[in-house]
Order: structure tokens, then sequence, then C-alpha cells
């Protein structure tokens, strides 16, 4: 069977993270979406994005196709649910469809001639980007579960003090020195060629990536996901860096997701928790205003290729879009559109021509490649994002 990955209508509320790549392609756990859906599959899966995402993320139709929503998270029972399907047939949770199965010749999909289905078990969703670190805890456990499963870890280091020994799992080629892995409240998943150096300290639920680091003294408090080749340093709490992204010094960074190619300058905080203890609100590209997330603590929400300058300052709940470039003294705004230079005393905007010379030196550091399909797109979020930058 051909399986697809669409955006679903939770795209919009997953700005500025989709700007860059399909929901499929977010990381919340250990692994992406789209490498969850892989796993439990036992398949290869395609996208369908936004256009000018396509060269990027190409699309592969057959005669029999399954769609699936990558807002959802998948379980044993939704795959098996979703493998099962016939045509005409959809899976729903609640108004969303999950998954369908569809022919290449149909254009237009109408539901009132299929058999829905309704699905009655819990399943997690991705509707916000604060879900991203919201739900992360659940995330980090099942895919542990899903990855570990009949595997042998690596041995703990003898120099390597643990708890709850069965609750950690080390990679080949991992190296942890001189640490502390409290794997009492959540998993640890130590990912290949990572380094945690020494004296880090770490309380699951906590995952690092491929070939990720921790810099010496780190304070990792779960439920964080260090993706695959980030650098991070200080201290952490309830946290996402997605990949390639840096936080390599002292400061405090939580509850907040971070894109890739992000980089955090030495000494710079965000808050997490407003001074009345009232509930944060995030800016909306969907509705495009600040709206209520339900929650007391709320940190950063960094799009992709953007950073800031050392001893930066962000209040609760604050958002920035894609390949901006933030310093100075005092709090910059709580919502930073793409494409912006500058910090609290105003902001210019930076000149893509700019934007892409940085990208450039940023990638090849990493052994990545910045091409030309990376530049059209964005070149493609520049001009889509100008409405924002009304300085």
């Amino acid at each position: 069977m051909n399986y697809i990955l669409f955006d679903g209508t939770v795209r919009n509320a997953l700005l500025p993270f989709t700007y860059t790549k399909p929901v499929a392609d977010l990381r919340v756990g250990i692994l992406t979406i789209r490498e969850k859906w892989e796993k439990q599959l036992g398949n290869t899966t395609t996208t369908i994005t936004e256009e000018y995402l396509e060269e990027k993320y190409p699309m592969v139709e057959m005669k029999q196709n399954v769609l699936i929503n990558a807002s959802f998270l998948p379980t044993k029972a939704l795959v098996e649910k979703v493998k099962s399907l016939k045509e005409n047939q959809a899976i729903f949770k609640n108004d969303e469809v999950i998954a369908f199965f569809t022919k290449e010749t149909q254009e237009e999909v109408d539901f009132e001639k299929y058999d829905c289905k309704e699905y009655n078990f819990d399943v997690l969703q991705i509707k916000n980007t604060w879900d991203i670190f919201s739900l992360n805890d659940q995330a980090i456990s099942d895919d542990f579960e899903l990855i570990t499963k009949g595997r042998k870890s690596q041995p703990i280091p003898k120099d390597v003090q643990y708890i709850n020994k069965e609750n950690i799992f080390i990679e080949e080629g991992a190296q942890i020195l001189f640490s502390v892995l409290n794997a009492s409240e959540g998993p640890i998943y130590i990912g290949k060629k990572s380094l945690i150096m020494e004296g880090s300290f770490i309380r699951g639920p906590f995952s690092i990536g491929e070939n990720a680091v921790l810099k010496m003294g780190t304070k990792i408090y779960g439920a964080t996901t260090i993706g695959p080749y980030c650098t991070v340093g200080g201290e952490v709490k309830n946290a996402v860096l997605m990949a390639f992204s840096n936080k390599g010094h002292e400061g405090y960074l939580g509850n907040s997701v971070i894109g890739e190619w992000c980089n955090i300058g030495a000494g710079s905080n965000n808050s997490n928790l407003k001074n009345n203890y009232a509930e944060v609100k995030l800016w909306s590209y969907e509705t495009e205003k600040f709206t209520k997330t339900g929650l007391q603590f709320c940190g950063l929400i960094m799009g992709d290729h953007s950073k800031c300058a050392i001893n930066t300052m962000f209040n609760t709940g604050t958002v920035i879009g894609v390949s901006a470039n933030i310093y100075g003294s005092n709090f910059p705004r709580n919502f930073i559109p793409s494409y912006s230079w500058g910090g609290a005393a105003g902001f210019s905007t930076y000149q893509i021509n700019k934007v892409a010379e940085t990208a450039n030196l940023v990638m090849k550091r990493k052994n990545r490649e910045f091409n030309e399909i990376e530049q059209r797109i964005l070149e493609h979020v520049f001009e889509i994002t100008e409405k924002y930058r009304n300085y």
C-alpha cells in the first residue's frame, strides 16, 4: 500500500514551523511524526503539503493510496485500523479525519460517500505549537517503547551514576562522561554517536538525538528532546530542539520549541511563567492575534534559521518567525515576525540575500548543503510573511 501524510487543518496553527516543512516532519518525542508512522507502518511515506514545499517534499501517488493526517501520532491500535482500510473507508476522531483510502483518479473526496468509522481510543494530536512541548512527555515514552522493544542497550559507563537502569537506553557510539542519569520519572534515550560531557545532570523523560552534544555541566529537566546534531548547555526544562540547533552556553530555556538551524546566544534566557501566574497567550498565525493557550507555563517558540545574540531576554510566550536575528538589551516584543533584524529598540528587515549567506555558512558547519531548493523556500517565506513586518 502507498501511504501519504497530509498536513490537515492544523497547518496554520503550527506556523512558524510549518513555513519550512510539512506537519509530518515536526519532531515531538524522540522521532519526527513521519519517522513514527514509517516505523509503525513498516513502509515509507510521502507528503501532501504546500505547493512551494513540494520540490523538497514530493508526493508519490499510486492507483491505491491511504492518506494519513500527520497531526495524529500513531499508536499500535491506530496503525492496525489504518492498515485495514478498504476502498471508500475512512477513520475519524470526532469531526477530524485521521485516515482514508483513495484512488489516483479521485481529485476531491466526498466523505458522505465513505464508510466513516469513529476511532474511540485515545490518540495524541498536535494541534498547536505549544502541544509539541506539552505532549512531549507522553511522546518520548511512546517512542522509547517503540524504538527499544526487543533490543539491548549499550552498557552504562562505570563512571556514570544512574537511577532506574531499565528505563535508560544507550545507542552504539554514544559517550557519557561522569554524569548523572535519573530515569525514575521517565525514560532516557541516548542516540547514536551523541556526547554527554562531564558533570551533566539529566532527569527523564529525555532524548538526545544522533551526533548531538550536551556540554559540560548541563542541567536537563524532563520532558526534553535534543534533536540530532544539536549542541546544548546551561539549564533546559520541557523543551524540544528539533535538529541542527545550538544553545551551547549558560542560560535558561523552558517550556519551549526551537526549530532547525537556530542559535541561542550565551547567557540568553526565556521566561516561562508570568509574574501574576496568569494564563499565557501566544501569537497565532491562524487567527492573526494572541490566543489563549490554557497553559500557565509557556516559553519561547522559535522558527527555523532564527538566532539571538548573547544575553537576550525573552518574555513569557514569545513567538519568533523564520530567519529572525534578535539582539540588544531589554525584552523584545512577544511576536517577532520572520526576517526581522533588531530587538527592543526596534526592527528592520533582514534582507533575503543576507539570510541566504548566513544559512549557507551555518549549514556548511554541520556538513549540510544550503542548495537552491532551500533558498527558494526561504525566498517564498520571505514574500508571504511581508505583511507582518510593519515596523
